[in-house]
């Protein structure tokens, strides 16, 4: 198969670009060569910018496109368009953020726009625009488009550190603040997973409308942090924080602390309760937790010392929260004073 990745070097786009290798299918990337351009040297790199300059492309044909970097409706439709006749296959990332509350299947209400020219991308806007993409797609290719709602996105060369944190903090031992309830339900997939079942989906033609997350099994956050601990053969100590101290605290859900979202939140219905059974039946398959961990932990190793995370707490954050925690459940107990000193 020959296949075009709009993107290819970010994340997702490079494990697409590997799992095509691994099938033996011919890659060409367009893209602006901003992010990693050395990466992939053996592969057809097409430049281009998606804001007017999709002329690169040329009069070329592929038999599959995946789209990876579509957030702006406009965008998306005009690459679609341009695409229309030069292949018979448009896979569009989306995102299960396009939903406004749990997923049960893929006929969830999505969400919209007061206003559809919006264009700016925001917490609230994100979702919306995404499902406004998912349908510019198919408006230029119908009948030909397959939408992956992924759900967060995990593994090795995440820039986001969403997941990463988790392993890492473990790893450094010692006593661990980890948010919430032990048996909150938790939902990701690994990268290479969802790029597996991308590039699989895409040589059958697969078409529709496709929730992908996982795992397999209902998996809690109590049970992530423990698999982190056999991963890193740490004895670890946690310390469980609940919703409510964390949000008077002002540590902000899901990117001070990853994975957490309060569970009377909105949004921690739609990160936790979607079903991916029709994925699951057309071949979606998962790797053990084990593995995504592990090699989580070995990509991070090769990373600069001292990188700036773009998510956790820092330690004397998390030091700071352990200690007001423990003030704040001591003076809560029976006959505790309430007195200043």
């Amino acid at each position: 198969m020959t296949l075009l990745i709009l993107g290819g070097t970010v994340f997702l786009g490079r494990h697409l670009v590997e799992a095509a290798f691994a099938h033996g299918h011919r890659v060409t990337l367009f893209n602006r060569g901003q992010h990693n351009p050395d990466l992939f040297p053996d592969v057809e790199k097409l430049r281009g910018d998606r804001h007017g300059g999709l002329d690169a492309l040329g009069d070329r044909r592929w038999d599959a496109v995946i789209d990876t970097c579509g957030y702006v409706p406009r965008l998306v439709r005009a690459s679609a368009e341009r695409l229309a006749g030069a292949t018979d296959h448009y896979t569009f990332i989306s995102s299960i953020s396009v939903y406004t509350g749990p997923a049960t299947d893929e006929s969830a209400p999505v969400g919209r726009l007061a206003d559809a020219a919006v264009e700016q991308i925001n917490g609230e806007t994100y979702g919306p625009l995404k499902a406004l993409c998912e349908a510019a797609a198919e408006h230029a290719m119908p009948g030909l488009v397959l939408n992956v709602r992924a759900g967060l996105i995990v593994g090795p060369y995440d820039p986001t550190d969403r997941f990463t944190y988790w392993p890492a903090r473990v790893a450094r031992g010692g006593e661990i603040l980890a948010p919430g309830r032990p048996g909150r339900r938790v939902q990701f997939i690994d990268v290479r997973d969802l790029a597996e079942w991308i590039v699989r989906a895409a040589g059958r033609r697969v078409v529709g409308t496709f929730n992908v997350t996982g795992p397999q099994a209902p998996l809690t956050m109590a049970q992530v942090l423990d698999a982190c601990a056999r991963a890193t053969d740490h004895a670890a100590r946690y310390t469980w924080v609940d919703d409510d101290f964390l949000l008077g605290a002002a540590v902000t859900p899901w990117t001070q602390l990853p994975l957490w979202i309060p569970e009377t939140h909105t949004a921690a219905a739609v990160v936790s309760s979607v079903s991916s059974d029709r994925a699951i039946t057309t071949g979606l398959t998962y790797r053990p937790l084990s593995s995504t961990i592990s090699a989580t932990l070995e990509w991070h190793a090769t990373r600069p010392a001292g990188l700036s995370w773009r998510a956790g707490l820092t330690p004397a954050r998390e030091q700071e929260l352990l200690e007001a925690w423990r003030e704040s459940r001591a003076s809560n107990q029976p006959g505790a004073s309430r007195e200043p000193a």
